[in-house]
């Protein structure tokens, strides 16, 4: 064969297959992101521009629960979880024998309002400035604890609401209150009395509260134990049962000690440090709007 011819043919074949070669390394069109079945790309060639890839949990900057702030986590609130768990505290004093009473109890948490006119009570707030007659001391110092010539006991776990005789007392909710209060008891406690039982979400799980309506003129008919109660339902009447002449509503919280069945407590039982801890009602007091 002629030398020039065959040195033209030489050329060309290189050409052609160079040309197949690159034919090979690219994808197929109309197929973005996809090789031929004898070519592997790596993972990252896959991503669509301005994608990030998807991250896993293990790989999350912050942990279930929080989000970040800066270069720290902060804890995001759950809304099922409802309110934090309420801390007891301890604390004592001397009773009217000078013998040294230590007990549990649970004080106002620092963020909750101290006046109780801000909070839905079952009584109507007056506008005068006796309104509360006592108010919850437990949490305070022996000393600044009432006391008095009149009184059977030393300190108040409870508020004392001044009313008309003959004011009608009614349910209030609670807080975080899941389905409706219970009536533990009517009878006799703090005078006429009557008992209800809440269910509280606290820290993602339920705790029973114990809410005391005392000193009532008479109790509402028809209220006995058991009785499931909608918020507003009539229990009694406000007066001075074993308070004669301090016509007022004692109304007092509760909360059940762990691995205490509430719903089982007879009325007797229900202040007992043992059996439950008082609480400073504006705890767990539903504010007004």
């Amino acid at each position: 064969m002629d030398p020039l011819l065959r040195g033209a043919l030489a050329v060309t074949l290189v050409g052609l297959l160079t040309r197949a070669a690159d034919l090979r390394a690219r994808p197929a069109a109309g197929h973005f992101g996809r090789s031929s079945p004898n070519h592997q790309r790596s993972p990252e060639a896959y991503q669509t521009p301005n994608r990030a890839p998807e991250s896993t949990e293990k790989d999350a900057p912050c942990p279930r629960g929080t989000l970040p702030d800066g270069n720290v986590c902060v804890p995001v609130p759950d809304p099922d979880a409802g309110r934090q768990a309420l801390a007891e505290a301890q604390n004592e004093h001397h009773d009217r024998n000078g013998r040294l009473r230590v007990y549990d109890q649970i004080p106002r948490s620092p963020e909750r309002p101290k006046d109780f006119r801000q909070y839905r009570l079952p009584i109507p707030a007056p506008g005068k400035q006796g309104f509360v007659g006592s108010g919850y001391d437990l949490d305070r110092p022996d000393a600044e604890q009432r006391r008095g010539t009149e009184l059977s006991a030393v300190g108040h776990g409870g508020v004392d609401l001044a009313q008309a005789r003959g004011t009608p007392v009614r349910l209030v909710n609670l807080e975080h209150q899941v389905g409706d209060a219970v009536v533990l008891g009517a009878g006799h406690l703090f005078g006429n009395s009557v008992v209800t039982l809440h269910s509280l979400r606290e820290a993602g799980s339920l705790r029973e509260y114990l809410v005391i309506y005392g000193h009532l003129d008479s109790i509402a008919p028809g209220i006995g134990q058991g009785q499931a109660l909608k918020a507003d339902s009539l229990l009694g009447y406000v007066g001075d049962s074993d308070s004669p002449g301090v016509v007022h509503l004692h109304l007092e919280v509760r909360r059940a000690r762990e691995g205490v069945d509430a719903a089982q407590l007879a009325l007797g039982q229900i202040t007992q440090n043992a059996k439950t801890v008082a609480c400073d009602p504006r705890n767990v007091l539903e504010l007004l709007p």
